[in-house]
């Protein structure tokens, strides 16, 4: 087996192994089912929430307002990263204020949202573009600065004016520090996403775990957190196939 084939086999086997050590204490009664439900128990709560229709449609709901957000944050965040990287003026004026906003709890500037924006989708959509903006563009910015001044030397040597010297070098060089933000963003997407539908929300995974808990539903708790995982799982996978094709050199 080569070296690729063993990690994705430890990729497989981890999350298994955990699962098997859950049930496996759950049988020997070692764990309280009224407060900690065995996989099997929680897999049957999924089994019977996808029948109803119920569980799809709360992972719609966050599907989309994950993905709407992250392409709202992480577009702009690459653009503005990039001329941070590129342009001393440009950081020299805007890190400040990105130094003094990134450290501020995203989650509690969702009240503010909720204040300007209301309760709908607006609001959820936007904390998720504003959790993701700044880790992307802090990564996009080190990715260029990452760079060796030398490339742009010679692309410069050879006649490239600003446009080609981002084409073919700043942002090739700098994007697997893009691609860095991108996956660290889309963890966070979820946790926004989730805290910002336990605040205020009819719908969504969030939600779906609230409501649970206020009827001291453990089960479909315990479903809720385990297809969010999931999600965050799928969706690294996704970034990570999605690098593999843009970065071959990177393998």
């Amino acid at each position: 087996m080569t070296g690729r084939g063993f990690d994705r086999l430890l990729a497989v086997l981890s999350p298994l192994g955990f699962l098997a050590v859950w049930e496996a204490l759950s049988r020997l009664a070692l764990l309280d089912p009224r407060f900690i439900p065995s996989p099997a128990n929680v897999l049957h709560t999924i089994v019977a929430m996808t029948r109803t229709g119920e569980l799809p449609y709360h992972v719609l709901v966050s599907s989309r307002r994950i993905v709407a957000g992250f392409l709202l944050g992480a577009v702009p965040a690459v653009g503005v990263g990039l001329m941070m990287g590129l342009s001393k003026p440009v950081r020299a004026v805007l890190m400040p204020l990105v130094s003094a906003i990134y450290p501020i709890p995203k989650i509690a500037v969702y009240p503010l949202l909720i204040f300007y924006l209301g309760l709908g989708e607006a609001s959820k959509i936007s904390i998720v573009a504003l959790s993701i903006f700044f880790l992307v563009l802090l990564n996009t910015m080190a990715g260029v600065l990452a760079v060796d001044p030398a490339y742009f030397k010679i692309a410069k040597a050879y006649g490239a004016n600003g446009r080609g010297v981002f084409a073919t070098v700043a942002f090739p060089g700098a994007l697997p520090q893009i691609f860095t933000g991108l996956k660290l963003g889309m963890g966070f997407a979820l946790i926004v996403i989730v805290g910002a539908e336990l605040l205020g929300s009819d719908k969504g995974i969030g939600y779906l775990i609230w409501r649970s808990y206020q009827i001291f539903a453990i089960d479909a708790m315990f479903a809720g957190l385990l297809v969010t995982a999931i999600l965050g799982w799928v969706a690294i996978l996704a970034l990570d196939w999605l690098e593999r094709r843009v970065l071959p050199w990177q393998r």
